[in-house]
């Protein structure tokens, strides 16, 4: 039947020919669907964290500010906060996803309102161990992490002594010992000082 024959391959163009129109037809599917992707993109968030430098004395609470600014998301309360500290023994993170991280430490919390775009960071009674340097960190809902620039805290220690204080890393505790170092050396002359006086005296009585 070569008249049969003769339709089938019709058929068989139909068939894919509609296959292309389908291919085709994902396609468009697929380009539509790039920019609803995109969307979420322009988040352009602003973690600002004042002062660059901060001072306590021991037994302290101290405030570090920060400030999240973004102008196109008004909704802030998708955000994640983490804090860290960085210091000479390296890096220690002190809350993740807006929450303390530390064991057994009340000390340390978020006092900003996250809604408000505050999420600032609350050390209450300071010791010397809290000094180094402060980083807010933010992740928003697409992934995308955003640093503040720090703030450097330093703690100054109570010595006790006419009410100086000592303030770690500074030339203070230095001029201190030097002070040490002579009051050592008046104590250890002043044997010998005697000495000579005796002998200038037992002179002139000659």
């Amino acid at each position: 039947h070569p008249q049969l024959s003769s339709l089938f391959p019709g058929t068989d163009v139909g068939v894919t020919g509609g296959s292309a129109n389908k291919e085709n037809a994902a396609a468009v599917i697929h380009v539509t669907a790039q920019p609803l992707l995109l969307t979420p993109e322009p988040w352009n968030l602003l973690v600002t964290q004042t002062p660059a430098k901060e001072k306590a004395k021991e037994g302290e609470t101290v405030v570090l500010n920060c400030h999240l600014n973004s102008p196109e998301h008004p909704s802030l309360t998708d955000l994640m906060v983490k804090w860290y500290k960085e210091d000479e023994k390296g890096q220690m993170d002190l809350l993740e996803k807006n929450v303390t991280i530390l064991p057994n430490n009340s000390r340390i919390f978020m006092s900003g309102d996250l809604s408000q775009g505050d999420v600032s960071l609350i050390i209450l009674n300071v010791t010397t161990s809290d000094h180094g340097i402060y980083f807010c960190e933010v992740t928003l809902p697409d992934g995308k992490v955003v640093t503040g620039d720090g703030t450097k805290l330093r703690i100054r220690r109570a010595l006790g002594l006419f009410g100086i204080e000592e303030s770690i890393g500074t030339i203070i505790g230095v001029v201190a010992a030097g002070i040490g170092g002579i009051v050592v050396l008046i104590v250890v002359l002043t044997p010998q000082l005697r000495k000579c006086i005796l002998c200038l005296r037992q002179e002139s009585r000659q």
